[in-house]
């Protein structure tokens, strides 16, 4: 019998949700064909934790445990950790080089995606748009005036490696940005300052199966509070609408970046990627190589949209990966 991990936790701020995104995960497959195991990845030890709940002691160099005295190793790893080290590429690349399949794109991949900074310079190359952004480094002097002239305000901070809304700040004024630069330096060393965008947001889930690439129907996200922030997405503060009920020539346009995007970086699995409309035009914010999978997250709701089984989904790319 194959086995098949779920990795889940982290080391930072994600860590809880990356826990009940691997939870879902365990309980959607569990009663598989396959031997599955949760995979709690934490700073100081990880372990393989089987369906009983026992946990069993998991050997970091080589993804190995024990159970009687017999070696276990994966044939298959579903990485559900959001953030570091599993968004980062850190843990796809421990994958990599010890032959283990993976459900993400490769390391370099997700090294690059999870840079916002470096994800949005990408997009704007491969022909999407994208707004004004300026990046800096923890230590660097900031020019609140300049920052005022070239980004303009309401904008944006954010740290630039980070996930699910962490240490970002909607500012409106100059006095109002070294509070939020100091917050979001609290999750980064680097942080992005990107102008503020009004329009409609739309979330849009794309994932490749048997060589074939498809784009989910779209999310419309109507946030309760001032933008798409933690409690937003994870405590019920927003409206998602799936499927989004925009004109046919919106939901083209935005499909077709996404795929775009999806194809030109070589992605892999299940993407999700946030847009916002300026003008009739889609403008690229982020993509997320290892989306939410909690019972609230945004990609169970569009493949239930799109009357797709998502456990006959997961099944079939583990099979497919174990061909």
């Amino acid at each position: 019998m194959k086995v098949i991990g779920i990795a889940c936790g982290g080391y930072t701020s994600e860590r809880e949700i990356s826990l009940k995104s691997g939870n879902f995960m365990f309980n959607l497959i569990r009663d598989s064909n396959f031997e599955c195991y949760k995979i709690d990845i934490n700073r100081s030890n990880y372990f393989a934790i089987d369906k009983s709940g026992n946990k069993f002691s998991l050997n970091k160099k080589n993804f190995r445990f024990l159970i009687n005295n017999v070696s276990i190793s994966f044939d298959y790893i579903i990485n559900l950790v959001h953030g570091s080290p599993g968004e980062n590429g850190k843990l796809t690349k421990k994958f990599e080089d010890l032959g283990i399949s993976h459900s993400t794109c490769d390391s370099s991949i997700a090294e690059l995606t999870f840079n916002k900074k470096k994800c949005l310079e990408l997009a704007k190359e491969i022909g999407l748009k994208i707004a004004k952004n300026q990046l800096f480094e923890k230590g660097q002097e900031i020019n609140e005036k300049k920052i005022r002239d070239k980004i303009g305000f309401p904008c944006f901070v954010k740290p630039n490696q980070s996930g699910s809304s962490f240490g970002i700040s909607k500012v409106y004024s100059e006095k109002e940005l070294k509070p939020a630069i100091e917050k979001a330096l609290k999750e980064d060393n680097e942080i992005v300052i990107e102008s503020f965008l009004r329009g409609r947001e739309v979330n849009v889930g794309v994932f490749r199966l048997n060589g074939k690439v498809e784009v989910l129907p779209l999310t419309e996200v109507i946030s309760d509070n001032d933008f798409f922030d933690y409690k937003a997405k994870y405590e019920g503060e927003s409206e998602e609408i799936t499927p989004a009920i925009l004109p046919i020539e919106l939901e083209s346009k935005v499909k077709k970046d996404a795929l775009n995007l999806y194809k030109k970086l070589n992605l892999r699995g299940i993407t999700r990627s946030e847009f916002i409309f300026k003008e009739n035009i889609p403008y690229f914010l982020e993509t997320n190589t290892i989306p939410g999978m909690t019972k609230q997250s945004i990609i169970p709701q569009q493949f239930k949209a799109a009357k797709k089984d998502l456990k006959k989904i997961i099944l079939a790319m583990i099979n497919e990966a174990l061909k």
